[in-house]
């Protein structure tokens, strides 16, 4: 009993430590458990892999653990976080730390139990190295990949995939060096112990309070552009020149559409801020009743605008990268907590 919750107890904890923290409740329970399956599935893989790598193809044991499986389980929980990103499902790097570090969770829970499963009569000084040590390293790397990419994406949107590569190294890196045992066990393990997990939450700490100032901020704004938009003073604005010079190159309904769009993201924008204040001081509120038909109206607003009439909008963005996001939100708080597209 001592060896599993020594062997489960410290990243089970620290995981249940980051979703306390999220004052904004960005990620749904649900969704922490599937990230811990997906690494729970990816563990199981790895470990199958790992050994035809030892048994099938003779590879040295040390070389597998130091060069080949850190790139394979790094890979293998690393592809959970980039299909949230690449499908705008993580807003801020507080959700994608939490995300990421659910991720490896999972995947050092099975990998734990697989060894407790060969080795029953292991001493404690080994679960101690694998619990607080290796376990902590499988949370720890994703969360690492998981904020750097967010970071990266929100920098520069535009390259998505490139932004994965920095963070996918860096935790290769760290989980190699860990392999190669440069230090004793128990010293190794409580340099990791020390140095990841503050890490973690030093970035953690700071995106919280990033994210807190940018919804307040950025609500003020929002709030601020819409009232201008449907103002009797919007034709003299720099959005209501820019619209009306479109209106020389551009058919008149097409312009119409962009108004309406650009004033329905800006709605939108300030319905996902206001659903966060409300969140952080516990209250959960639900979406407005015409959530799904503005949503609708949105996609067909874009489709009758077109590319060349949304690259010519493009000076005007009103919102940012994180409109997909802020949909995503928003339906997650109006759909069935099951029936989520």
């Amino acid at each position: 009993m001592i060896n599993v919750l020594v062997a489960f107890g410290p990243v089970v904890a620290f995981l249940a430590a980051l979703f306390v923290m999220d004052s904004f409740k960005l990620v749904r329970p649900a969704t922490v458990l599937a990230a811990m399956t997906w690494g729970g599935v990816a563990a199981l893989a790895s470990l199958l892999v790992n050994a035809g790598l030892i048994h099938t193809l003779e590879l040295p044991a040390d070389t597998v653990s130091r060069y080949f499986a850190p790139v394979l389980e790094e890979a293998a929980k690393a592809s959970f976080v980039v299909m949230l990103i690449a499908r705008r499902r993580v807003g801020f790097l507080v959700d994608a730390a939490l995300q990421g570090f659910a991720v490896g969770t999972g995947f050092a829970l099975v990998e734990n139990l697989s060894y407790l499963g060969v080795m029953p009569d292991a001493t404690i000084a080994l679960w101690f190295v694998r619990g607080l040590g290796t376990a902590v390293l499988q949370g720890a790397t994703t969360a690492i990949f998981a904020i750097m990419s967010k970071a990266l994406e929100d920098r520069h949107p535009e390259r998505l995939v490139a932004g994965f590569l920095p963070g996918a190294a860096l935790a290769i890196v760290i989980h190699s060096a860990f392999n190669h045992r440069l230090l004793p066990p128990v010293a190794q393990t409580l340099v990791l112990l020390i140095v990841l997990p503050l890490l973690v939450l030093a970035v953690y700490t700071r995106s919280e309070r990033a994210t807190r100032e940018w919804i307040g901020a950025g609500l003020d704004l929002d709030l601020a552009v819409l009232q201008l938009m449907l103002s009797e003073h919007f034709g003299v604005t720099q959005f209501g020149r820019y619209l009306d010079q479109l209106r020389k190159r551009l058919p008149g309904y097409v312009v119409a559409d962009m108004f309406c769009l650009l004033r329905l993201e800006l709605e939108l924008s300030i319905q996902a801020k206001a659903l966060l204040m409300a969140r952080q001081v516990g209250v959960h509120l639900p979406a407005d009743d015409d959530l799904f038909a503005s949503l609708d109206e949105y996609r067909h607003l874009k489709h009758s605008i077109g590319m060349t009439g949304l690259l010519a909008l493009k000076p005007l963005q009103v919102t940012t990268h994180r409109d997909h996001w802020h949909q995503f939100l928003l339906k997650e708080s109006a759909a069935p907590r099951s029936a989520l597209p």
